[in-house]
């Protein structure tokens, strides 16, 4: 593959194939196996989120806004960000969507539970795989024209957790390619029209915000709380917004 948008077809393609192989075996694994699944993923995407959160000692964010302004601005941006995203009703839309097309995919069947595993296996793969420095850094790498690498990787660890996601939420974390095709493709054309989009230290500050975001899902997994994640997303765009008004304030 050398063409520009490769590395999110990639993507699609293993993430498809990872659900596919989870659904197989998904069903004869018992209630109990697949709560200890879910824990594990739980505990992984703590992993991950923490992983993603220490951006806030990015030098290149430390830099551009000084040494006590990072946290602040992922705090800024995660309370304008989720204020703007429980007006709109962000977590209940996706919610009532999801549940649109499970019921579309299901030919109509009522079943509480189903729809319910649907929703949270779509909601939590489609923000697993699409927030995170692999998923900005690598399409817009794509779009500039300067390989797959990032995406690549990306690529084969999104296939193993699709697997691992789909054996217990079913096909929902199928649907969840269609999301990793939407954002990365928009990221990719965006590379292609505009460039380098974002400077180091807004990536750095809206990685450390979507590793917050990570933390709620992983809570949800782990069955502590049900932190709506989804009306958090807006926190993503506010992010480096703020960090450029910083940048230019200070």
């Amino acid at each position: 593959m050398d063409f520009i948008g490769a590395g999110t077809v990639l993507n699609v393609i293993t993430v498809v194939i990872g659900a596919l192989a989870g659904m197989a075996i998904g069903g004869r694994l018992p209630q109990a196996t697949r709560d200890v699944v879910t824990d594990c993923l739980g505990l992984v995407t703590l992993l991950m989120a923490a992983l993603s959160v220490m951006e806030v000692l990015s030098p290149a964010l430390t830099a551009a806004v000084g040494s006590s302004a990072p946290v602040l601005i992922v705090l800024g941006s995660l309370l304008v960000g989720s204020i703007l995203g429980s007006l709109a009703g962000i977590e209940r839309r996706l919610e009532a969507l999801a549940g649109r097309v499970q019921g579309y995919l299901g030919r109509g069947r009522s079943d509480h539970d189903a729809r319910e595993r649907f929703i949270e296996g779509w909601l939590t793969a489609s923000l697993l795989f699409c927030v995170g420095p692999l998923t900005i850094l690598g399409s817009l790498d794509d779009g500039l024209g300067r390989g797959i690498d990032k995406l690549a990787l990306k690529s084969a660890l999104d296939g193993f957790a699709a697997l691992a996601f789909a054996s217990t939420f079913g096909i929902g974390v199928l649907m969840s390619a269609v999301s990793v095709a939407v954002v990365q493709g928009s990221l990719t054309i965006a590379g292609v029209a505009l460039g380098a989009v974002l400077p180091e230290a807004h990536i750095a500050a809206l990685t450390a915000t979507g590793g917050l975001i990570l933390v709620g899902i992983a809570l949800r997994l782990l069955r502590i709380r049900q932190i709506p994640v989804g009306d958090m997303l807006p926190a993503l765009v506010v992010a480096p917004v703020l960090t450029h008004l910083v940048v230019v304030l200070g």
